[in-house]
């Protein structure tokens, strides 16, 4: 399923609209979707370890309560933050400053960072239990089956 790129983002309080949110690939619209971008995105950190353990949890936290507020839209999104901790934080344990490419378009050699690594193993944690949640699991097939 692709992103819907025809919506407004700008425009658009996906709390107040949920049936023109698209599920879309992994973090695809990450930081598109309003009001859940601007709750989740201050906490999402991951220098450290212990960063991005606070981070995960308070993040996971708010999935959890998007569920009991039965907000597909908001477990999504935090799912998708959580996601992302864990991409972001190994893309910088591969490679010093993030960068997978030279200036040449060369794939660099990878120098692991054991601390990044770690950061994204916390991550990776928690990205696993809730995308097998199966609450969420099935608000994800019903949010699709209703609007696509």
């Amino acid at each position: 399923m692709s992103f819907n790129y025809d919506v407004d983002f700008k425009k658009v309080d996906f709390r107040e609209n949920p049936e023109k949110y698209r599920v879309g690939r992994g973090e695809q619209g990450v930081l598109l979707v309003e009001p859940y971008k601007s709750e989740i995105l201050p906490h999402w950190r991951f220098k450290t370890p212990e960063i991005a353990k606070e981070s995960s949890e308070k993040i996971y936290q708010m999935f959890q309560q998007y569920k009991k507020e039965n907000d597909f839209v908001g477990m999504d999104m935090a799912r998708k933050f959580i996601q992302m901790g864990y991409t972001r934080s190994r893309r910088y344990a591969n490679y010093k400053g993030g960068k997978k490419y030279d200036s040449d378009g060369n794939v660099k050699e990878r120098n692991i960072d054991e601390e990044k690594a770690e950061s994204a193993r916390i991550f990776e944690e928690k990205w696993k239990i809730v995308r097998t949640d199966e609450e969420y699991l099935e608000k994800k097939k019903e949010h699709q089956n209703k609007y696509g």
